[in-house]
């Protein structure tokens, strides 16, 4: 092992950056070359499918199957012009991944011609196998039937690959028996109904409003290391993370790498990543260096929120295929490596009209400020009121190990406005009081409210411990792990603001019946949520003691684990919440909830796997070499006849290495003799318990001996790379 270790180091440090050219100078003469858009559908189908298939996009209607036959005609034109020759449905089933099937254009024509075809039917549906895919127990194994079904709001694409070309049509995929096995078909449900529910209260201030979309950009975070390195690193191979390994002398302490210089060979992997995705119509701006010692950040312009949650799925695929090309590896783990910040993916979203109005942006009017304080205070009352489900919706195995590490937003949902968004808010519960207001009252308000565009975007700070901050014209998801399907947590928090946006509407309307003004109605209701959404308000830092003290007293939850985090989806209000809207049945939720606990059990239990087998196959007999070499090295000198003082080093050098080794072994015996009484319980919930309270803690105790014991064997038979030689990309 020590031999493949620094064969791995001298393979890493001889790497040069590769040379990579753009298309053009220009990226919008390249912008969306491998996308079946717009403007392409215009050149390929008939002014009438044209407008059919845009209409349905727009209103969310099925597209007719006359219809779906052209357009299959015109897609496979377009794709084999590309150089397709295959293609496939692209879909999210709930292994967190996407899937995909390729066939072939090519057909036996009735007398045995071989042709390309592809019909409408294939188009709008195919029928992957469905017991092969997690289901919750939804599907038995001798029930494989399931479809996948056509997302014509999400555009087609062409994949590019060494062995050719692959046109993937983006897809939701459902069970025969109709019920959702992916992440897409709930977020597009969800969208639906939030379209359905923000629309009616658009419409107090502006009648032109007939569509409301969420919108999302995603930052996404990532490490990169030499792909050598990696595999000389079978837990980061198997788990994701380092399960062992000792601090660097030099980490982020300095904090040198944030924003820094990049390195050529980083950089040159970051032009060919913007380069694919951009080909592939995801539109990445933004570049740099993160905090912590090869951690990176690259981000897209804003998207309606299905494309931009196909597009980051799409995006860690290209990453991973083009980071090879350069020798590096992606980890897009939550916490690779420990000491060091970990990587997370902020969730920037906002709502936006046909109209072309950004709701969660002040205008420059009383009126428009209205607008935006009311969709404003009703997120707000949304997440105060589900917190502990938008807890449950970021709840993984590798983020349990972010949150609230002094450089992740803790488990605690609070929201951050800012001092004058508060002040705004408080000053509206102060006057908006009586069951009239006087026109004073109303003069007060009217000016409180007009005066928002000029305090919110300079005077909005930004913070960083809060888990769900307003940051000037969007809210940012901070606490989302690096390497999730946004579709979960995007689901979560769309379908709440829906829901919050019904009651809003329904309390407003009962309002205006018993005779009050439409304003004096809205100003009432958006008093009674600022005050019964107080309590996950918080300005301060969400890393302090005081904090825990105060949210605890507050009455917010403080789940720390994904283990336990995760009953919170399956609640009486989860469960009444999704079917009211129709997202999930009682059937859909347990079996996403089982899903996601069985996820979390196998983790764990490979991570344990692993930990032994290293800990007893790698580094024990590491250990005892270089003991026995210490060993020999106080026999020959007892020989020559040292004494004393002189061996003194040497032996207790060899007792710490003896006490290293038996606290890792013995550890290491429990620790597999828990995981085994966790086995043998039948209850999912009991099993994830156990790994959670009964398996997980040996870690922590193995990897400390460990550590210690990496600092005194010698570098040359440590079998293990370092963090210094990890994180250090040349």
């Amino acid at each position: 092992m020590p031999v493949l270790r620094f064969k791995a180091l001298e393979a890493s440090v001889s790497r040069q950056a590769a040379t990579v050219t753009p298309p053009s100078a220009k990226i919008s003469d390249f912008f969306g070359n491998n996308v079946f858009m717009v403007d392409t559908m215009q050149k390929f189908l008939s002014k009438e499918v044209y407008k059919e298939v845009i209409g349905a996009i727009d209103s969310g209607k099925q597209i007719d199957r006359k219809v779906a036959e052209q357009v299959a005609t015109a897609m496979m034109a377009w794709a084999i012009s590309k150089g397709a020759t295959h293609y496939t449905h692209w879909f999210q089933p709930l292994t967190g991944a996407t899937a995909e099937k390729h066939d072939s254009f090519f057909e036996l024509s009735s007398d045995n011609k071989p042709i390309e075809n592809f019909s409408g039917s294939a188009l709008a549906q195919q029928e992957p196998d469905a017991s092969s895919f997690p289901s919750g127990g939804i599907r038995n194994t001798f029930e494989a039937r399931g479809y996948t079904a056509w997302d014509p709001s999400s555009p087609a694409f062409i994949i590019e690959s060494r062995s050719g070309k692959t046109l993937c049509i983006p897809t939701i995929f459902v069970s025969y028996t109709g019920e959702t096995l992916d992440y897409k078909a709930p977020l597009l449900k969800v969208l639906h109904e939030l379209d359905q529910a923000a629309v009616p209260v658009c419409q107090y201030f502006d009648k032109n409003v007939n569509r409301v979309f969420a919108t999302l950009g995603l930052e996404q975070e990532y490490f990169l290391i030499d792909m050598d390195i990696f595999n000389a690193r079978p837990d980061l191979e198997m788990t994701g993370r380092t399960l062992f390994g000792h601090a660097p002398a030099k980490g982020q302490q300095l904090e040198d790498h944030y924003f820094g210089s990049i390195p050529s060979r980083v950089s040159s992997f970051m032009s060919e990543l913007e380069i694919e995705s951009q080909k592939l119509g995801i539109p990445l701006k933004t570049r740099h260096n993160e905090v912590a010692p090869s951690q990176f950040e690259c981000a897209p312009v804003f998207e309606e929120i299905n494309l931009a949650v196909d597009h980051n799925q799409l995006l860690m695929d290209v990453m991973d295929k083009v980071a090879k090309r350069h020798h590096f590896k992606v980890l897009l783990h939550e916490k690779p490596y420990s000491g060091i910040n970990g990587s997370g993916k902020h969730n920037n979203w906002s709502l936006s009209t046909n109209t072309g109005k950004n709701l969660l942006t002040p205008g420059n009017t009383p009126k428009t400020n209205l607008m935006f304080l009311t969709f404003f205070v009703n997120t707000i009352k949304a997440v105060s009121e589900y917190a502990d489900l938008l807890r449950a919706s970021i709840a993984s195995a590798g983020n349990d190990h972010r949150l609230g590490a002094n450089e992740a937003p803790p488990a605690i949902i609070s929201i951050f406005l800012g001092e004058q968004l508060t002040a705004v808010l408080n000053d509206i519960e102060k006057r908006v009081k009586n069951t009239k207001m006087s026109p004073e009252e109303k003069s007060e308000v009217k000016i409180n409210i007009g005066r928002i565009p000029e305090i919110l975007l300079d005077n909005t700070d930004r913070n960083r411990t809060s888990p769900f901050a307003f940051t000037g014209n969007k809210f940012e998801l901070r606490a989302v792990g690096s390497a999730a399907n946004c579709s979960g947590p995007m689901t979560v928090l769309n379908l709440i603001v829906a829901h919050q946006l019904k009651k809003f509407h329904a309390s407003v309307e009962a309002l205006i019946k018993k005779g009050q003004k439409k304003d004096d109605a809205i100003l009432r209701v958006l008093r009674q949520y600022i005050v019964e959404s107080k309590n996950i308000l918080f300005e301060g830092n969400g890393y302090s003691d005081e904090w825990m003290k105060e949210a605890r007293k507050r009455g917010l939850s403080n789940v720390t684990t994904t283990a336990h985090a995760l009953d919170f989806m399956i609640s009486k209000e989860a469960k009444k919440l999704y079917a009211e809207n129709g997202i999930y049945t009682s059937r859909e939720i347990e079996a996403r909830h089982e899903i996601l606990v069985e996820q979390y059990i196998k983790k764990i239990q490979i991570e344990a796997r692993v930990m032994g087998l290293l800990a007893n196959n790698h580094i024990i007999p590491a250990a005892i070499k270089y003991q026995k070499i210490l060993a020999e090295t106080v026999a020959g000198m007892q020989a020559a006849g040292i004494r004393g003082a002189a061996i003194k080093t040497h032996t207790e050098l060899i007792r710490e290495i003896s006490e290293h080794i038996s606290v890792i072994k013995n550890k290491s015996d429990e620790m597999v003799e828990a995981r085994k009484r966790a086995n043998k319980l039948t209850n999912p919930r009991q099993q994830a318990n156990a790994y959670c309270d009964k398996v997980r803690p040996f870690f922590e105790t193995i990897r400390y001996h460990v550590d210690k014991l990496e600092l005194v064997v010698d570098d040359e038979m440590w079998p293990l790379p370092k963090y210094r030689e990890m994180v250090s990309v040349k």
